[in-house]
């Protein structure tokens, strides 16, 4: 071990070309692993440093920690076209880390697993109608549904290096969920009631459990998951309530207290329904999937969160009437909303997810439509309004994606905890 001493904030010239030395692997490290992220097909080493202007030798080095810290594989060669032996491409590691995913919804509890490739390896959806549940409880049943996953990444040799926990409210830097007035939260210390739970291993640089309103976690999975050149849209992820994640020039936008997004409740008739939150007229009530599922007749139908959906969507393509009204009507005011968002914000992309991205055949002409008569720069400049890439899954996919992301950026922790 190399000790760094201080004396009066200046570091003796020995120790600090130690500290360069250390950065620089650092730096190597994450240049060779982004690049090979990143790579159209598998990236061979004569290839990265040729791309990356290190040399052979140092690549070389670099690849040789990466593989030994399960980051990194070698593919099988691709077929010799000339004279020689092929090189060898490089892959990330199926094997290595993997990131824990978690939400917390209305209606249901999710867990999932995605590895350093970004495949998801497990998930699952528990339906349970979380109103008149205790935060405490709510946590210990997501909890219980974090092991099951940690234990079946362990089955597939992968270890969970961090969590992220997606919940539908207002939630602080420090992970407290200030308000989540679907689930009748106010002021819960999500960390603290987690705290007895080990979800993940501890790595240097991972942090082991990071709180995040649901639609910013869903638009970063949108982010990375979407079609290329998807660098500034609004992400929707419409359930009982309606969030919505910020994406401007490929990064979330936050606000300046971190809760923006919260387009559920811009009011769509001032003096109309009464809603959760307290105010009145708000979208949720003329837009969320409990509305449409009355106007639709099937207020009080037993439907599983995940597959309320998938209901509406086969009775609409089957031509009910009544579904298609509600779905309609639902679109109308939430094209309403969204107009005002692009105005503002001058995005030329929404993206439909949650619980409405199997709905988005019948969600996205009415949406259009009043894009269409209220965004000033339509007529020159129309909005594309797409279903998410992701689907209904999108925070949870989003959230165990996030930490992934985080070992890429620098996956010098890692190693240091594999090592």
């Amino acid at each position: 071990m190399i000790a760094v001493w201080h004396c009066q904030g200046v570091t003796s010239p020995s120790t600090a070309g130690a500290v360069r030395q250390g950065s620089l692997r650092e730096l190597n490290l994450a240049v060779v692993l982004r690049r090979i992220a990143t790579a159209d097909r598998p990236p061979s080493r004569a290839e990265i440093a040729a791309e990356t202007g290190l040399t052979r030798a140092t690549v070389s080095a670099v690849v040789d920690d990466l593989i030994g810290g399960r980051l990194v594989a070698e593919a099988d060669p691709a077929p010799r076209t000339g004279a020689g032996r092929p090189a060898r491409g490089l892959v990330l590691a199926g094997n290595g880390p993997a990131g824990l995913g978690l939400e917390v919804n209305v209606d249901y509890l999710a867990a999932c697993v995605v590895d350093l490739a970004g495949t998801v390896r497990h998930h699952v959806v528990r339906r349970a109608d979380l109103r008149p549940v205790s935060p405490a409880d709510a946590l210990a049943r997501l909890a219980a549904l974090a092991a099951d996953a940690r234990a079946a990444a362990a089955r597939q040799g992968l270890t969970l290096a961090g969590a992220a926990l997606a919940v539908p409210g207002l939630v602080d830097a420090g992970g407290l969920v200030r308000l989540a007035p679907n689930l009748g939260w106010r002021d819960v210390d999500v960390p603290a009631l987690l705290a007895g739970h080990r979800l993940t291993e501890p790595v240097d640089g991972v942090p082991p459990l990071v709180v995040e309103n649901e639609a910013n976690l869903a638009a970063l999975g949108e982010l990375h998951a979407g079609p290329p050149g998807s660098a500034s849209f609004l992400h929707i992820s419409g359930e009982i309530g309606i969030g919505a994640g910020i994406v401007l020039d490929g990064r979330l936008y936050r606000g300046a207290r971190g809760w923006s997004g919260e387009i559920g409740h811009i009011p769509v008739h001032p003096e109309g329904r009464p809603c959760r939150c307290g105010g009145r007229g708000c979208l949720e009530r003329y837009a969320g999937q409990e509305v449409v599922l009355a106007a639709a007749g099937l207020a009080g139908a037993d439907l599983p969160a995940d597959t309320a959906a998938t209901r509406l969507a086969e009775l609409a393509a089957a031509g009910d009437p009544a579904t298609r009204t509600a779905l309609a009507d639902a679109g109308t005011a939430l094209g309403v909303a969204v107009a005002g968002v692009v105005n503002l914000l001058d995005l030329d992309t929404v993206v439909l997810g949650g619980g409405y991205a199997p709905l988005a055949p019948w969600l996205q002409p009415p949406v259009v439509a009043e894009l269409s008569r209220r965004v000033l720069t339509a007529a020159w400049s129309p909005v594309t309004v797409r279903p998410a890439a992701l689907g209904a899954r999108s925070a949870a996919v989003g959230g165990a994606a996030s930490v992934v992301r985080r070992i890429v950026d620098r996956p010098v922790g890692w190693l240091a905890h594999s090592g």
